[in-house]
């Protein structure tokens, strides 16, 4: 949320205080400020200039030399494009070491080799909004030489991520409040009428569950037309575009007290407003264009004709919105229900500054004072007549009440820095009004206030942690089966991240479609996938039996924004009943990994290849270094390759190449291989580094040797015969060739020709021929004697 300090001002004295003080006070007390921006001119370099002389550019059609009175004692030439002025007009000049808005600095230049001694500026250059195409004019009777930024009110900006427990802080007068009570300064009234009429004509709610108290104010003969300038410069202070005067009327209401608010054309408005749960499927045109499909569970704002005006408390509708053409209006202010406008905002993707505040809980109170307070500035603003009564459907529900304060364990928990006095003071400075009976009524803007703990938090936030004595200090605690798994999974994210892969972090939702990605360890049966009773969304109905959905996901949208290669894992937490559902929640630790693209970094000396399965398999081998890898074939339902993943013949995993059909949907031009692995397994081979290996001192030497094998026999299974060889010289082997001939012709359809080097070494000596050729022969007479082979 944007938070102008003009604006606040307006509520709190924040004399004496600098942006970074504010900064620092609201961040101790639990309100992150993310960044705070400089709104309008701050350089005092930038001085107001009376334009004496302007003379055509010698070698340039559209520039202009121009002598400027700058306050100086003498006249600076500055070269010019624009065209708006005349000559004895004042505009904002830039004299050399001026900063301008993005870091710029004017220095003294030549522009097509005439000299050029500042720039005459734009009001957009130096941080103010354009009122016309060109230089800014200033008012004639500027003082020459002043600096221009004290002609213009200059505003401090701060970006606040509030958190979804505090809501009473979505409004600058919130802010406000929050702000009195950490300076203990006073915190001025809000100057809203009292409205005392009130009649349930007019409305009728059919659904109070979803809305619990809705009102309707009509205001006749209004003039739609273009807002104030202090409205216009409130709004545009804090981002917002200004629209006309009831619009905006709203929209200043909402970031001033924090209470939502929207208005129908009554012209367009049959009967009675009727709040209603929508009707199944029943289309909704928004404010946005779009037309919607909506559920019961939605809520809607309708006339006795049944015609969708608004999806209540999310945005209205694009057919009963207020136009120029508008005369009459109803202004509705309403509390809804959170649960249900969360819902409907996240399944629909429809999200607004009103969704946002509803979702998380608005002051109930303050309906009625924003339906007042916006009455009275629209008939300030655009005129009319506001009927004298308030149709009403529903009441103000309470949601606090009275919270114990447990004095004891205050005194405990804060060492008995805070005596009671201190503790009321700032519980009254907070707005809680103290009983007879040690209790303490929360104002109803602070709903998240329901315990004994909740009022501590509160004294200690506002006392600051920093007055808190330490009691404790660190002792030694050791080393415990959650540490081990920690430093193996940074091991883990080291070895990928040293690999050049990138981690993600996805949700442990999703939707039902994506079941199709899933690869989990187990393939699932029938009722193993965990649903969510009530999903915010279709996206978001499935607890996630496998990681690589949200991998496949994250894929589908680095190659739509041109990724070429990518190189992508995740290590998290996977659910599913087991047995076709028999056995209920199961829940497990897992690392995705998804290998996609280019194996190499594009460059002029890098032959252009791309990752492949091997890829993925030297990859897993790098995550268990002592241990051999093997892809055992297993077919799995989605995929067009997949194997179980052994190591040191235990399974650790699955592996599978994407569908060529489903890589045409994820816009991929390359395979993409995936893999998960059971964490809890690869903790085990990645908690140690292994042994370190002395370089050998002798040379070594190899021999090549070709086999005939039926072309059913997997290389797992030659590799496994030649691990288990009880040949002390035997260091290392690898397949390098593969021969079939389909035709028959040199080999018969049905066998194979596959070719290994084998390597041999002995670590004290340098090895005679003989004792390699009677090694070779004992590790050839194991793979005949073990295997249906021959050697060729």
């Amino acid at each position: 949320m944007n938070v102008s300090l003009n604006w606040l001002a307006t509520h709190v004295d924040l004399k004496g205080k600098t942006p970074e003080e504010l900064d620092r006070l609201l961040t101790f007390a639990g309100v992150e400020v993310e960044g705070i921006e400089v709104k309008g001119i701050a350089s005092d370099k930038i001085v107001v200039a009376q334009i004496m002389e302007a003379v055509q550019h010698p070698d340039a059609d559209k520039l202009k030399v121009t002598q400027v009175d700058a306050g100086e004692g003498q006249l600076r030439q500055i070269v010019c494009g624009a065209k708006n002025y005349q000559v004895g007009d004042k505009v904002p000049c830039c004299l050399p070491g001026a900063t301008l808005p993005g870091g710029f600095t004017i220095g003294e230049t030549k522009m097509r080799g005439v000299e050029s001694k500042g720039m005459l500026a734009a009001a957009s250059e130096i941080g103010l909004v354009d009122a016309v195409d060109g230089l800014m004019i200033l008012p004639p009777d500027s003082p020459i030489g002043k600096p221009v930024k004290e002609l213009f009110d200059n505003d401090v900006l701060l970006e606040v991520e509030v958190t979804p427990n505090r809501p009473d802080l979505l409004s600058h007068y919130g802010m406000a409040r929050e702000m009195a009570t950490l300076l203990e300064v006073p915190l001025a009234p809000l100057d809203i009428p009292a409205r005392d009429g009130f009649t349930t004509e007019g409305v009728r709610s059919e659904a109070p569950e979803a809305c619990p108290f809705y009102t309707a104010v009509r205001i006749s003969g209004v003039t739609i037309g273009e807002s104030p300038a202090w409205l216009k410069e409130r709004l545009e202070s804090i981002g917002l575009r200004p629209i006309n005067n009831v619009v905006d009327v709203t929209n200043f209401v909402l970031h001033e007290i924090g209470q939502p608010l929207h208005a129908f054309d009554a012209a367009k408005v049959s009967g009675a407003l009727v709040i209603r749960s929508a009707q199944d499927n029943e289309a909704f045109i928004a404010l946005d264009g779009e037309t919607y499909g909506l559920l019961p569970e939605d809520c809607v704002i309708s006339d006795e004709a049944g015609h969708a005006l608004a999806l209540g408390g999310v945005m209205g509708g694009a057919d009963s919105g207020v136009t120029e053409a508008t005369t009459d209006i109803l202004l509705e202010s309403a509390y809804f229900t959170p649960s249900r406008i969360r819902r409907t905002s996240r399944r629909t993707a429809l999200s607004s500054d009103s969704s946002y505040r509803f979702e998380r809980g608005i002051n109930p109170e303050g309906v009625l004072a924003g339906s007042a307070l916006a009455i009275k500035l629209i008939l300030e603003t655009a005129g009319g007549t506001a009927e004298a009564v308030t149709m009403m459907a529903g009441g103000i529900p309470s949601l606090t009440g009275a919270v114990a304060l447990d004095l004891a364990k205050l005194d405990q928990l804060t060492g008995g820095s805070i005596s009671y006095d201190e503790a009321a003071t700032i519980l009254t400075r907070l707005g809680l009004a103290s009983n007879a009976d040690n209790t303490w009524t929360v104002p109803a803007f602070r709903a998240d206030l329901q315990r004994h703990i909740d009022l501590v938090e509160e004294i200690v936030r506002v006392k600051g942690l920093d007055a808190i004595p330490s009691r404790l200090r660190g002792t030694f605690v050791p080393s415990s089966p959650v540490d081990a798994a920690y430093d193996a999974d940074m091991r883990i994210r080291e070895r990928l991240a040293g690999l050049g892969f990138h981690e993600c972090q996805t949700i442990k939702l999703i939707a039902d479609t994506q079941l199709a990605d899933a690869l989990p360890l187990k393939p699932l049966l029938p009722g193993d996938s965990i649903r969510v009773s009530l999903p915010l969304s279709e996206d978001h109905a499935v607890m996630r039996p496998s990681l690589i959905p949200g991998l496949v996901a994250s894929a589908a949208r680095n190659v739509r924004q041109g990724a070429k290669a990518l190189r992508l894992f995740e290590l998290g937490r996977v659910f599913r009943n087991a047995g076709g559902g028999k056995a209920k929640d199961l829940e497990s630790d897992s690392l995705g990994i998804l290998l996609s693209g280019d194996a190499l970094p594009a460059g002029w000396a890098r032959p252009d290849a791309t990752a492949d399965l091997y890829d993925l398999k030297a990859v897993i081998a790098a995550l268990v270094p002592t241990a051999s890898v093997q892809l055992v074939p297993r077919a799995r339902d989605g995929f067009a390759l997949a194997a179980d993943i052994q190591a040191d013949g235990q399974n650790l995993g699955t592996f599978a190449m994407i569908l060529p059909s489903r890589q045409r949907e994820l816009d991929a031009p390359q395979p993409i291989f995936v893999a998960e692995l059971d964490l809890s397994k690869l903790r085990k081979f990645a908690a140690g580094s292994g042994a370190i290996e002395e370089l050998p001192q002798f040379p070594g030497s190899s021999r090549d040797i070709a086999l005939e094998a039926p072309a059913s026999l997997a290389n797992a299974e030659i590799e496994r015969v030649l691990a288990k060889v009880k040949e002390p010289l035997l260091t290392g082997f690898e397949c390098f060739d593969v021969f079939r001939d389909p035709s028959g012709q040199k080999l018969a359809a049905d066998r194979k020709s596959i070719a290994y080097r084998l390597h041999y070494r002995a670590p004290d000596k340098t090895l005679k021929t003989d004792e390699i050729d009677t090694a070779h022969k004992a590790v050839v007479a194991a793979l005949t004697s073990g295997l249906p082979v021959a050697q060729r």
